[in-house]
């Protein structure tokens, strides 16, 4: 079955799309930003979550680890899905599954019912990305995917800037269950528009679902991230690594693990007939490779800063909820703006000139983030967090556009899905082992003797060590990356 846009009647406009074409984008823009504006409120509403349901903190952790894990598990698999169904059907049940998580969060009665919502949510917010990427790099003509996919970069900078600061606006003005009132109006429009002006785009091809892959990628994504989740819940709450906490670690990593071997080895079977659930040929092209390296050195760095940052300034700074989310805000907004700029900048000279100087803000920045402590302006944080999302926004556009650009079209559902796997498991794995790094650290620094407010400015620094140390190779692999040919051939990658 497929789809032909070349017979779409309707006039072309200069970014060579026709009017659908860029009716289906911006509608999956809007859907994407709602589902990752809502994925980033919940942080900050635990404490009232904990006090309001009467539940505790590592009961309340699970509103977020289980929405992780429901993303590790279905990204994968997003490949497969988005070549076997047409764009419309994919769009329509992926709002319709957030919609309904986010009805079901807002009338959920206690803790149960609230992740089953959780888990509804995040399971259609996982096709979300994927599915706009691979539409984009299907009707987006190479010369203008720069400044597209700068769009795209508008709502991955603004919408995790915006949810925590809005939360912390509802939280201090009304209760938690506004976070979801307030997004389900725009969930159930962008439903209605949808069922209304989506039409489906690309090919799709019948193959049947491989379901020991899906188990094994189930196993071996979920387990993976459930352990680095456990990781930093454990260090947040000042846990120790023995007893249970430890035996549930080495069980997860290990039959995460051993899940991720067998899925690999069954991948690399099924692709030599085209049906493996996710395609590991798009490593064969290295500059892929390289920028899916560079991806998940910047999501270990970026998410475990952006997650520890907010919690130094409340908590070392003295800063409220909502004071700490507007410090990120007028970077995202930066961020946002120079997408499209930073995009067609792309277009004209390529990847070095915005990765390399990105790489070395981005770099500067951290390691500038290891000498604050009780006495730094919260106006100099303020000026530093806009540069490092300049910083950012010179790398995640060209990295997108080039890694993806670098495959042949019948691949791109498939690296999609893997571009979405990697930053959900390096971002969790760098908000763990920063965790891990700032409770041992200020542990430490009590021990010594040292007062409070200053240990914990001492385990913020460490955190931030880390991700500084993370930043060094990022200046390396960014010398390397290229813009791909316009056209990379569509021949069959080799198995």
């Amino acid at each position: 079955m497929s789809t032909d846009t070349a017979s779409d009647p309707l006039p072309v406009r200069a970014d060579g799309l026709s009017r659908r074409e860029a009716s289906v984008i911006w509608l999956l823009l809007g859907a994407a930003f709602v589902a990752i504006l809502n994925e980033t409120t919940m942080a900050v509403a635990i404490p009232h979550l904990i006090a309001d349901l009467g539940i505790t903190a590592l009961m309340a952790q699970w509103l977020t680890t289980a929405f992780m894990l429901t993303m590790a598990v279905v990204i994968p698999i997003t490949g497969f899905l988005l070549q076997m169904f047409p764009t419309r059907g994919v769009f329509l049940t992926a709002i319709s599954l957030f919609s309904t998580g986010t009805l079901l969060a807002l009338v959920a009665p206690g803790f149960e019912i609230l992740v089953v919502a959780r888990v509804v949510q995040a399971s259609g917010t996982a096709i979300m990305m994927p599915l706009l990427m691979t539409t984009l790099m299907t009707v987006v003509p190479p010369a203008s995917r720069g400044r597209m996919m700068g769009r795209v970069s508008i709502v991955m900078s603004l919408a995790p800037a915006i949810g925590p600061t809005l939360s912390g606006i509802i939280l201090d003005t009304l209760n938690w269950r506004w976070i979801f009132g307030i997004v389900l109006p725009i969930a159930l429009a962008m439903l209605v528009v949808g069922a209304r002006w989506m039409t489906s785009i690309g090919e799709t091809r019948k193959a049947p679902i491989d379901v020991l892959s899906v188990i094994l990628s189930a196993l071996g994504f979920g387990g993976v991230v459930f352990g680095l989740s456990q990781i930093g819940g454990a260090a947040e709450s000042g846990a120790t690594a023995g007893g249970s906490t430890a035996l549930t670690l080495a069980v997860s990593f290990a039959v995460g693990g051993a899940a991720l071997i067998l899925f690999v080895w069954r991948q690399l079977r099924l692709q030599r007939i085209d049906d493996a659930l996710l395609d590991l040929r798009v490593f064969r092209a290295a500059n892929f490779t390289l920028s899916i390296v560079q991806v998940l050195l910047m999501s270990v760095a970026f998410f475990g800063t952006i997650t520890i940052l907010p919690l130094f300034l409340q908590d070392v700074l003295g800063l409220s909820p909502t004071e700490s989310g507007l410090m990120v805000l007028p970077g995202a907004v930066a961020m946002g703006l120079l997408g499209p700029v930073i995009g067609r900048i792309y277009d004209r000279v390529g990847t070095r000139v915005l990765l390399v100087p990105g790489a070395v803000v981005t770099s500067a920045i951290l390691w500038f983030y290891t000498t604050i402590g009780e006495s730094t302006s919260p106006w100099l944080l303020l000026v530093v967090q806009t540069v490092l999302s300049i910083g950012l926004a010179m790398s995640f556009t060209p990295l997108f556009t080039a890694s993806l650009g670098s495959l042949p079209r019948r691949l791109y559902s498939h690296g999609s899905a893997v571009l979405g796997t990697i930053q959900q498991v390096a971002g969790a794995a760098g908000i763990a082992l920063m965790f891990t790094i700032m409770s041992a650290t200020m542990a430490g620094a009590v021990t010594g003797g040292m007062p409070q407010l200053a240990a914990e400015a001492t385990g913020f620094r460490g955190a931030f060590l880390i991700a500084a140390i993370i930043s060094v190779p990022m200046i390396v692999v960014a010398l390397f990356v290229r813009k791909p040919a316009d056209d990379v051939g569509e021949e069959p990658v080799a198995n």
